[in-house]
């Protein structure tokens, strides 16, 4: 196996442009990160995008809608998204380009939720926001334009995990259903000392000394192996269709892949999207081949399990 070769040009550039988050507080590396921020020029058009707040546990919810450009009457699918960073950092505008993408590639609504954030608001805040939001989107479906019965959740690497954390929410408190669960690189569990963490937890972008740090922001020890921290310890039967999403260069790669294969053994229906030439987080670099088809794969898995803009 070998790193894809954009990935491997790209790759210096990533591991010393990406600040040491283990020694910051929250607060430091949230602006560090947001101050590296360049959003585009002109993002890719979409059919409509609008800002709403949703009532949450502890307030109101920020979150953003995308309509795809190629849209009709009928009612949409839609994905529940929520962003990575840690858990710490990024938001609605870190990961506006993905969704924009995600809308117009799938045919679907997008709904991109600004969850709270730790250290500030700890586990399992960030999950109970996500699930909020679903539910509101079941709720208001008709005012979305949305069919309640096509409902998906999405997420990458912190996002990933809650995505999986929210499949399980709704399964045991009789939730919305959903038709499909879409985990990109997901954080599964608290263990640093997989195969894929002994390999690839330096030098790689995203760094076991990292990951570390972002469980301490969120989930305090004592809570570690509940099912809705750390979703490999959790029954997995009877849960939404999942696309999983891993890079073979990942220090999360091992527990990524051993989620699918967890989903798969209680009879989930699984895709698993494996790329052994890249790293954490390339799905969202559009500049790499790689992420660009990664992304068109997605949108593919996604819409079938969606089925498709019409029904």
């Amino acid at each position: 196996m070998s790193l894809d070769a954009e990935v491997a040009a790209l790759l210096g550039a990533l591991n010393t442009g990406f600040p040491k988050v283990e020694t910051m507080t929250g607060a430091q590396a949230r602006a560090t990160v947001r101050a590296r921020l360049q959003l585009p020029a002109e993002p890719e058009p979409v059919g409509g995008l609008v800002e709403a707040a949703v009532p949450g546990p502890a307030g109101e919810i920020p979150v953003r809608i995308y309509r795809p450009a190629s849209t009709s009457d009928v009612a949409l699918p839609v994905v529940v998204f929520a962003h990575g960073g840690g858990f710490v950092f990024c938001d609605l505008d870190t990961h506006d380009g993905f969704c924009r993408a995600m809308s117009n590639g799938t045919g679907a609504v997008v709904v991109s939720v600004d969850y709270r954030l730790a250290p500030e608001s700890p586990w399992p805040a960030a999950a109970e926001d996500v699930y909020a939001v679903l539910g509101w989107v079941h709720r208001g479906a008709a005012a979305l334009g949305v069919d309640p019965d096509r409902i998906a959740v999405a997420g990458d690497s912190a996002g990933g995990n809650l995505a999986a954390v929210t499949a399980l929410l709704t399964r045991d408190r009789g939730g919305p259903a959903l038709a499909a669960q879409a985990l990109l690189y997901p954080v599964i569990a608290a263990d640093f000392d997989t195969e894929s963490y002994r390999a690839y937890g330096e030098g790689y972008f995203n760094t076991r000394a990292a990951m570390q740090w972002y469980w301490d922001q969120y989930v305090p020890v004592a809570d570690r192996e509940h099912p809705y921290a750390s979703p490999i310890r959790a029954q997995l039967a009877g849960l939404a269709p999942a696309v999983v999403l891993t890079a073979g260069f990942d220090p999360l790669c091992s527990e990524g892949d051993a989620y699918a294969e967890a989903l798969a053994a209680e009879g989930v229906p699984v895709t698993h999207r494996r790329y052994d030439g890249a790293i954490h987080g390339f799905a969202t670099i559009g500049a790499l081949t790689i992420a660009r088809r990664a992304q068109k794969q997605l949108w593919a898995d996604l819409s079938e399990l969606l089925g498709g803009a019409e029904r």
